[in-house]
């Protein structure tokens, strides 16, 4: 069975090859089975908006030096992934015999040659502003822009966006140029038709429409994924072209599909316009992104955790860690706490504060509600700037000491010691973690299940700092007299970073 994949509609094709494709006309009633007129099965309008943006719509087109592989006369070119003729040159290049195919010397590398990238773009100004996808431009040594009637002009690279898949670029027009504007994502309803042009299997401008399928859709490509899902045909090539409401306004830009072969199967993703305004502001603005930070590392709220915290129902982030260095640190925001709201948006779970944290101007003040021992308390914090994480340098291996005896108690499935000298040597903890470590855990478990491990310490039980098993235990005794079905467990790693664990009590 073929497994679905999750491919950027890329809408990047290798190569420049002209396919002519015979296709069979199918007579098509204007009355379905049932008797259904033909227009009734979509919106009158959709002519109108093709016509009216199909100018702004543009084809990228990009060209990059790569070493040859095999080269000389077995060197087999480059196609567009489904091209009818892949399988024969497939044949014919690989069960050849000679130089660089079966039974030749193989290995023989040919002179650097170029190949060529085709995806979309749209016109957002008329000085000549583009957005496309990142990766439709990405490692290109030539970036062109083809406008709707042929002409083809050359493009610099005024900033990427990696996270989000987006790209701006610029090119100096030779003519009056038709600009396209973003609508509000935001105002999108299931079932709401939209329309898409771009390239597909590089045939140049094509225009396919369907409707809204989901919105906010998480399919965890990156940090902060809130696609809008469409079942209007976005193919191989489609990729930074964009998604059209009937207003004839960008309210998303193709950029995935989830497909087994390559082709539409209905499930395409658009990043949504409220995303690509920002983004490409700041792009233009400062050529790079300048995104919110607030300083806390985050974990989602589970039913078992909603249960210890008191928290019903079920939602926001739980802060696992501040940053020392963070914002968040001065505010008075700390571990354990859970965040509800920030400035003025709810927020339902991590990916929503991720989300508008980073949308958030750095430097604003802004509010942030927390639930505190389940009470709620309004924070204030002054927005850092989020930098790329650096590289995490190696650990230096150590030779680990003979065993020792250890004295340990055992309790929610786990053998549990007070921290000294000789465990912070085997499990390579830092002194800054303070708590009791778990040298053991019962397989058969529910700590096993929630992935605690030897060398996990556990820093407080119920929001309470403990130092040795016994402390550990006597908490767990008061959650059962107390009727509690669970026990939260703040756990740090050797590396201090820390994490909210509910174990069951029963």
């Amino acid at each position: 069975m073929t497994a679905a994949i999750i491919a950027p509609s890329r809408l990047r094709h290798r190569a420049r090859l002209g396919v002519r494709i015979g296709l069979a006309a199918l007579a098509v009633s204007a009355f379905g089975a049932f008797g259904t007129p033909a227009h009734a099965r979509g919106p009158e309008g959709i002519a109108d908006v093709a016509e009216k943006v199909i100018d702004a719509v543009v084809n990228i087109s990009t060209s990059q030096t790569v070493e040859a592989k095999g080269g000389g006369s077995n060197t087999m070119p480059q196609l567009p992934p489904g091209s009818p003729f892949e399988e024969f040159f497939d044949d014919f290049f690989k069960n050849r015999r000679g130089p660089g195919g079966p039974g030749g010397k193989g290995g023989d590398n040919g002179p650097p040659r170029k190949t060529n990238s085709l995806g979309s773009g749209f016109i957002i100004d008329t000085s000549g502003v583009v957005v496309t996808n990142n990766h439709v431009i990405a490692d290109a040594d030539e970036i062109n822009v083809i406008l709707n009637d042929g002409t083809k002009i050359k493009a610099e690279l005024v900033g990427v966006d990696k996270k989000t898949d987006l790209a701006v670029l610029k090119f100096k027009p030779t003519k009056p140029l038709v600009a396209v504007k973003f609508g509000d994502s935001d105002k999108l309803r299931l079932g709401d038709w939209v329309v898409a042009i771009g390239n597909p299997f590089s045939l140049g401008g094509t225009v396919t429409a369907g409707i809204v399928s989901a919105k906010n859709r998480d399919i965890s490509s990156g940090p902060y994924d809130s696609y809008i899902q469409t079942d209007a045909a976005i193919n191989r090539g489609n990729s930074g072209g964009p998604l059209f409401n009937l207003d004839g306004d960008v309210i998303g830009v193709n950029t995935l599909i989830i497909s087994p072969s390559g082709g539409s199967i209905g499930i395409g993703f658009a990043v949504p316009s409220k995303t690509v305004v920002g983004v490409v502001d700041q792009l233009r603005q400062f050529g790079e992104l300048r995104r919110g930070w607030l300083g806390v590392r985050i974990q989602s709220v589970t039913d078992e955790i909603a249960e210890s915290l008191n928290i019903k129902p079920p939602r926001g982030a739980l802060v696992a860690g501040v940053d020392d260095k963070g914002p968040a640190k001065p505010a008075g925001i700390e571990p354990g706490d859970v965040v509800v709201k920030f400035d003025g948006k709810d927020v339902k779970d991590p990916k929503d504060l991720s989300r508008v944290v980073a949308d958030t101007a750095v430097g604003k003040e802004v509010d942030v509600i927390i639930i505190r021992k389940g009470q709620e308390e309004t924070k204030k914090v002054t927005l850092g700037r989020l930098q790329d994480p650096e590289k995490v340098q190696a650990a230096v291996k150590t030779d680990e000491p003979a065993p020792e005896k250890l004295v340990t108690q055992k309790a929610l499935g786990l053998d549990l010691a007070t921290l000294n000298k000789d465990l912070r040597t085997r499990y390579k903890i830092k002194d800054s973690v303070k708590g009791v470590v778990v040298t053991n855990v019962d397989a058969n478990s529910d700590a096993a299940e929630k992935r605690l491990s030897a060398g996990d310490v556990i820093v407080e039980v119920a929001q309470e700092a403990v130092s040795s098993g016994a402390d550990i235990q006597k908490r767990v005794d008061q959650l059962k007299k107390d009727g509690k079905k669970s026990v939260l467990l703040l756990v740090s790693n050797a590396d201090g970073e820390l994490r909210f664990v509910a174990l069951s009590v029963q």
